[in-house]
């Protein structure tokens, strides 16, 4: 799977989501400009010592990134979609893309993804859930539906066994 985000601000949210990247093998794609710089001590931190794990691209704008991914299926995460991210089918190769925290994905993009833009429910009016967890739940829902491809999928105990 690959995660996008467009112009992030928050580097503590960047670098939880870089290590959801990492702990499911999914590609993040960063869309200038970043409200951070990133040797960010906030990023590196909220990333831990996943960095050297994470397959990660940047591009100059929206533009760029699909110049860089022609063909590229989008989906786009926004509270402005109809369509919630349960009513669609990811394939591995998808893009999940989420916009900046205080704006989200500019309508001048949307208008061109109604097909793909999905939402998570929320409870009345409220604005919209933390960035990083928006990405772990919706990514989740497309790994589940791959069937946890290529993942850990059984835990064990470390010093104990299971009682019988």
């Amino acid at each position: 799977m690959n995660i996008v985000l467009l112009e992030p601000e928050i580097p503590q949210n960047a670098g939880n989501i870089s290590r959801t990247c990492a702990v499911t093998g999914s590609s993040l794609h960063l869309i200038r400009p970043l409200g951070f710089r990133t040797d960010d001590k906030y990023l590196k931190r909220a990333g831990l010592d996943y960095w050297k794990y994470l397959d990660i691209h940047y591009y100059d704008n929206f533009q760029d990134f699909l110049d860089k991914n022609p063909g590229a299926k989008i989906f786009m995460a926004t509270t402005k979609s109809e369509q919630m991210y349960t009513e669609v089918e990811y394939s591995e190769n998808d893009f999940i893309m989420f916009g900046k925290e205080t704006a989200g994905i500019p309508e001048e993009i949307l208008v061109d993804y109604k097909e793909t833009c999905i939402r998570i429910p929320m409870m009345g009016d409220l604005r919209s859930l933390n960035l990083s967890n928006s990405v772990a739940i919706i990514l989740y829902e497309a790994l589940r539906q791959q069937g946890f491809k290529g993942m850990n999928t059984q835990g064990k105990l470390h010093r104990l066994t299971w009682k019988e």
